[in-house]
């Protein structure tokens, strides 16, 4: 299943809320007569998002998120409605105000080898990413540290690259890394009547959009999934 995602090699501006369900549904109502559904969502409109998220002993990624470090670099490995059939391998950076999103394909022999701490090959492997990753888990020691379920329904708007999307029902497996498992145990770790907001964009919002955007109870946060996922350990 390929998912239409928007990356930009010049970075985009992301801006994050967390609003009340209630608000989700009129916001999403009002949007709808703008932006077009994601082509690749399922009939609903909506999809499922697995990522399993890389850390350290120490939390370094996890640190540096909590910190605000202007520079700083988050590696997942991503698949969709818990199909191994497209796995990919991303790393999500900002540097400053932008954000910069690179990926790979990879296979799940590939990703369970990472998971036991088989790593060599990926040294000399061909795909940039791969190496810069092994790099980051020789060196930092960073490996796969917990996966994290939500659901997704996303909207799109060519002028300006809008993409705006509503996260709910976020689940982490705490330290259990069997990604491919379709019965991992989750706990859900967002509060059930709110929902996450990302606005996604390269140099501007059209004013259509900002206008529908006013929303009445808002908090504008540097939300993240990885980081709620780890609220509890």
């Amino acid at each position: 299943m390929s998912i239409h995602t928007s990356f930009n090699p010049k970075g985009r501006n992301e801006l994050k809320y967390a609003i009340p369900k209630a608000e989700y549904f009129v916001l999403r109502n009002k949007l709808m007569h703008f932006l077009k559904r994601d082509p690749y969502a399922g009939v609903d409109g909506k999809y499922t998002i697995r990522s399993t998220y890389f850390d350290n002993f120490e939390n370094k990624v996890l640190n540096e998120k909590k910190e605000g470090y202007l520079k700083r670099d988050k590696y997942r490995v991503r698949i969709y409605d818990k199909c191994d059939k497209v796995i990919h391998l991303e790393r999500k950076s900002k540097r400053n105000n932008l954000t910069f999103k690179s990926k790979c394909k990879i296979t799940r022999a590939e990703y369970e080898k990472m998971r036991v701490g088989e790593i060599a090959w990926m040294e000399q492997d061909e795909r940039s990413l791969m190496r810069d990753l092994y790099h980051e888990m020789y060196y930092s020691q960073i490996k796969p540290k917990t996966v994290v379920d939500y659901e997704r329904e996303a909207l799109i708007y060519p002028y300006g690259n809008i993409r705006i999307t509503f996260d709910m029902k976020i689940q982490s497996s705490f330290y259990n890394t069997d990604m491919f498992n379709k019965n991992l145990p989750m706990v859900d770790v967002l509060e059930p009547e709110l929902v996450i907001l990302e606005v996604k964009f390269d140099e501007y919002i059209p004013e259509v959009i900002k206008h529908l955007l006013q929303l009445t109870d808002t908090r504008q946060e540097a939300y993240s999934k990885y980081q709620l996922s780890r609220m509890f350990g």
